[in-house]
């Protein structure tokens, strides 16, 4: 019988020197400084200094985002950035953080919005010089040309009272936070926490999202480049679907894919369908037992912007499946898509295929919950909506460390990846000759993408003036 190895005997002292940890969350630092968002985020937050020799509010606010990057979930986490001064800094303590997120109201966070707007079109600009154009997505073996944004919405779970923690839609309690992100890079472009009890289709804060997320996009992209927005049944309301055509009248090239609810005319059109064709996985290949149908025809569509389409798929349901009455007696379950892309740019196939890669949200929405916007830390509504954003800022981090930095199966990795091969590794930091060193041990597995991103760091273009 074979036995596995014994781990070898240790003894386990205090007395080592110069041995730092998340070494590799230093990159997240400097890629802040790099990008312009600290001296961003020091303009925007400039009027909130309370003394000359105090910490800079701007530079906080970066160790709060980097802090929420690379795991932590309260503020008293930013003790593993301020206990290694050698390697961060002067970090600011908690209450002095407390302090910050307690003055960031929403004209606060607005300039906040339009400093990280800022830093955002740097991050690209780099991109562009270094790596050539943003990642564009694939589905069904097709490219979707231009910038995709995904909106969604989760609900986050509270276990006290907090203020507009309420009980949702799912009975629980807590809040409903609207999100938008950008399915080319993984950006968090925007998000708006609301209460618990906030409705799935409001229309009016799926605006204000919508809004917020354009106006993170740099003004040379988001008029020249075509914009796909995506979203479930939530984002169908024909008040939100008119906002959307309304943008095209201001010169955003932008249109729409969004889910629909099966009602009894939908049923109906449904049943007098004959064109069925077969449906098609994201990957391209004939998914067995679907089929789409285009439907457009077959249907009043009065209230829903000109030139929306209808395509409805149907599939064989799966075990477990949530079935409406009219699907348990069609022996299909049924989803529909309404989009305003005109014929001639791609098949049904493909843009059924196209709406259901919205899916990825739910991991971008999944892993930002590891990185900030999972739990939040105070009573008070304010103070929460601040820290939403400055993960959002920490997700941008992330985000902007992968496209820029990394190659590989690191450049498509989430965050926890990240932070066990990259960020959390430990390094020792010496002094010479006027310098500090930071040097990682030789036989770790990820030494050499580590190194790269920082050579890589240093080569980046930096904004000037």
């Amino acid at each position: 019988m074979q036995t596995t190895a014994t781990r070898p005997k240790i003894m386990v002292t205090g007395g080592g020197r110069g041995v730092v940890g998340h070494a590799g969350t230093r990159l997240l630092t400097d890629l802040a400084d790099a990008t312009g968002l600290t001296s961003a985020f020091s303009d925007a937050l400039a009027g909130l200094r309370q003394r000359q020799r105090g910490h800079d509010p701007g530079r906080i606010a970066v160790d709060l985002a980097v802090m929420l990057a690379d795991g932590g979930k309260a503020i008293a986490d930013l003790a593993v950035l301020r206990d290694q001064q050698g390697l961060f800094g002067p970090v600011a303590s908690d209450p002095t953080a407390w302090r910050l997120l307690s003055r960031l109201d929403e004209p606060a966070l607005a300039v906040l919005r339009a400093a990280r707007a800022q830093a955002r079109e740097v991050a690209w600009a780099q991109h562009a010089e270094a790596r050539g154009d943003l990642p564009q997505p694939a589905v069904a073996g097709r490219q979707v040309d231009g910038l995709v944004l995904d909106i969604d919405a989760t609900i986050v779970a509270c276990h006290s009272e907090k203020e507009s923690a309420t009980r949702t839609w799912k009975k629980t309690f807590g809040f409903h936070p609207l999100l938008c992100f950008l399915d080319n890079t993984g950006e968090a472009l925007a998000g708006l926490l609301r209460e618990g009890r906030a409705g799935s289709n409001t229309t009016a804060d799926h605006i204000t999202v919508l809004d917020q997320a354009l106006a993170q996009i740099p003004d040379a992209v988001r008029h020249g480049t075509p914009l796909l927005l995506r979203s479930d049944a939530a984002g169908s309301t024909h008040g939100f679907l008119a906002h959307i055509r309304s943008l095209r009248e201001q010169h955003h090239d932008i249109r729409f894919s969004v889910g629909a609810a099966i009602t009894a005319p939908v049923r109906e059109a449904i049943l007098a369908a004959t064109d069925w064709v077969p449906a098609i996985d994201t990957d391209g290949d004939l998914r067995d037992h679907a089929e789409v149908c285009e439907i457009t025809g077959l249907l009043d569509t009065t209230g829903w912007p000109d030139g929306t389409r209808f395509i409805v798929r149907r599939e064989r349901p799966h075990p477990g499946a949530q079935l409406s009455l009219f699907d348990t007696i069609e022996g299909w379950r049924h989803q529909m898509v309404a989009t305003d892309t005109p014929p001639g740019n791609g098949s049904i196939q493909h843009l059924e295929a196209r709406h259901r890669a919205h899916a990825r949200v739910e991991d971008r929405i999944r892993t930002g919950k590891n990185t900030g916007f999972g739990r939040f830390p105070s009573r008070h509504f304010a103070i929460n909506q601040a820290w939403l954003e400055l993960a959002l800022t920490g997700i941008d981090l992330l985000a902007w460390t992968r496209t820029l930095l990394l190659d590989g199966d690191l450049a498509t990795a989430e965050p926890k990846k990240l932070r066990y091969r990259l960020l959390h590794v430990a390094a020792r930091l010496t002094r010479t000759a006027r310098r500090t060193r930071l040097a990682i041990a030789a036989d770790w597995p990820w030494t050499d993408a580590l190194t790269s991103a920082f050579s890589r760091l240093a080569a980046l273009p930096r904004p000037t003036g």
